[in-house]
């Protein structure tokens, strides 16, 4: 760089201007360049440090007992890609997480242990392993634990979408716990049954109605695809999970997929723009993500940033995955994109 050229670019910072050219690169890449990285948080390896949050703080000192799995590239950013959150929540027998409520729309999927229920505006759902749990924006919910072994779930947001936006709004209800107003599934009866209430007309970006998607009739969906067909070359089996009113998302900001590879099946390589959160709920495997193999067990959780190359292969056992990322978003914007090598 030339002398008379460091002293423009000095003379215009005075004024809070940059030059374009010295940048355009980095702002508009040829193709993705996610600062996030491929990762894989082993459970058999975090389960005692989750435990040991429980003999640290309580749920009602913490509010929300969780260990955040932050991104080895975006350290200090609570996110596991850019735009999404991921963290392991534990709640010991006897405790209630307190209600609140947030613009920001969050999943969980339960991991390990049972007996606890969470709650979403005065409905309960028993916590099930597998089971696919949502709490839509702005809907008041709190967990608790009624049974006699601690439970441990992965949490997914979008905080840092709605933080990126500086919409983020928190209110903690009245009550320590909800009360009660329907029985446990009712929202599901209602609104997941091919069924619809007759004045309900939702919009296609609304929250899902139905909030607990369980994993014991995922699963047995899986198992009816997979005998009925051979896998896809690029995918397995593989399902999106919608919101039953409206073939949306379930969430308008967070996709949700459930994908099953058969014993010893291995997909071809696939990118994708959504940097994309797996987690192991069946099986074993193989990642390989941008030309690096990880292995995974069951409850393992690893993430694919954009355009990172995805190949996965399945161990001696059938292999079962559940997935979200932040594609609803592209997509509604018109950015999403895949390639299929």
């Amino acid at each position: 760089m030339t002398d008379s050229r460091r002293a423009y670019y000095d003379r215009i910072n005075a004024h809070g201007l940059t030059p374009l050219w010295e940048v355009l690169g980095a702002l508009v890449p040829p193709s993705p360049r996610s600062p996030a990285v491929p990762a894989l948080w082993r459970y058999a390896e975090l389960r005692e440090h989750v435990m040991e949050a429980g003999r640290v703080i309580t749920a009602e000192e913490a509010e929300r007992r969780v260990l955040i799995l932050e991104n080895p590239g975006l350290r200090g950013q609570s996110c596991i890609t850019q735009s999404l959150y991921a963290g392991l929540q534990l709640i010991l027998p006897g405790e209630v997480a307190p209600a609140h409520r947030h613009t920001q729309s969050a999943l969980r999927l339960v991991l390990d242990g049972e007996g606890a229920y969470t709650a979403v505006d005065g409905e309960r759902t028993t916590m099930h392993r597998g089971d696919f749990i949502i709490t839509p924006a702005w809907t008041f919910h709190d967990h608790g634990n009624l049974g006699d072994q601690p439970v441990v779930w992965l949490d997914g947001l979008d905080i840092p979408t709605v933080r990126f936006l500086d919409a983020g709004f928190a209110e903690k209800a009245a009550a320590h716990s909800q009360t009660v107003s329907r029985p446990e599934g009712d929202a599901l009866a209602r609104y997941g049954s091919n069924l619809l209430p007759m004045d309900y007309a939702p919009k296609a970006a609304d929250p899902t109605k139905v909030f607990v998607y369980p994993h014991a009739q995922t699963r047995a969906s899986m198992q009816a695809i997979a005998a009925a067909g051979a896998p896809d070359p690029h995918l397995a089996h593989k399902l999106r999970y919608v919101n039953p009113a409206t073939g949306a998302s379930p969430m308008p900001t967070i996709a949700a997929f459930t994908q099953a590879i058969p014993a010893g099946f291995e997909t071809r390589s696939l990118c994708s723009t959504d940097g994309t959160i797996h987690v192991c709920l069946e099986g074993s495997g193989e990642a390989e993500i941008a030309g690096t193999t990880y292995r995974f067990a069951e409850n393992d959780i690893f993430v694919v940033p954009s355009w990172h190359a995805l190949k996965l292969r399945a161990g001696h056992d059938d292999a079962m995955l559940f997935s979200f990322s932040d594609r609803p978003i592209q997509q509604a914007l018109g950015l999403w994109r895949e390639e299929r090598l």
